[in-house]
């Protein structure tokens, strides 16, 4: 029942982030009320879905209403609070790491919970965890997070091999779940504040 319980307050509060990074950025761009919505429900329900769908399981937002709700609640508190969300870049970034390392999470629970594998789960904790940026980036026109040299989709790949060695190592689900995220927090603080970056794949003209 904690468990359960830990994982709901995970899903909601990975929700409302994702979301919100979603329409703060469709308000930068000047999005109308209903295109940032669109914008931040693809961002919250984008990377789910996917997986999914690789799962061939239901959809995950098909088979309850309050993700759209819960989306509705974030593009409100970006219109109550625009001037501290919409003109702070780094709020962009809290709320986006948030997202990540919470969605990571999430996707190796629910891909173990169908019966997969270990290293299954951590690609689909990547996927839960980085897709919904991917779209988020796509329909504001800005090149994704994913393919640039940010240490972005390796934060999630980390998270999810530190849930793997506490599962080995006989750790509590709720210890694997919270490692995991913090690893991914930590992951993208540090490179964000370090400039920390993968190497860049040159062409022979370079």
């Amino acid at each position: 029942m904690l468990e359960e319980t830990f994982l709901f307050l995970i899903e909601v509060v990975g929700t409302i982030a994702f979301a919100i990074s979603g329409i703060r950025l469709a308000a930068s761009k000047r999005f109308d009320w209903f295109g940032a919505y669109i914008v931040g429900a693809a961002t919250a329900i984008g990377g789910g879905t996917v997986r999914d769908v690789l799962l061939d399981i239901p959809v995950f937002w098909m088979q309850t209403w309050w993700y759209l709700a819960v989306t509705g609640l974030s593009l409100a508190i970006v219109v109550l609070f625009r001037k501290a969300l919409v003109r702070s870049v780094r709020m962009l970034l809290v709320f986006d790491t948030i997202g990540l390392a919470l969605f990571a999470v999430i996707g190796i629970q629910k891909t173990l919970a169908t019966g997969y594998p270990m290293w299954v789960a951590v690609i689909m904790g990547l996927i839960t965890g980085a897709f919904g940026g991917v779209l988020r980036d796509i329909l504001i026109n800005e090149e994704p997070l994913l393919f640039r040299k940010d240490i972005y989709a390796t934060a999630c790949m980390a998270g999810g091999v530190v849930y793997w060695i506490i599962d080995l190592c006989g750790g509590s689900p709720i210890l694997q779940q919270g490692a995991c995220a913090v690893t991914v927090i930590l992951l993208r603080v540090f490179a964000l504040r370090y400039s920390w970056q993968l190497p860049v794949l040159k062409n022979e003209t370079d």
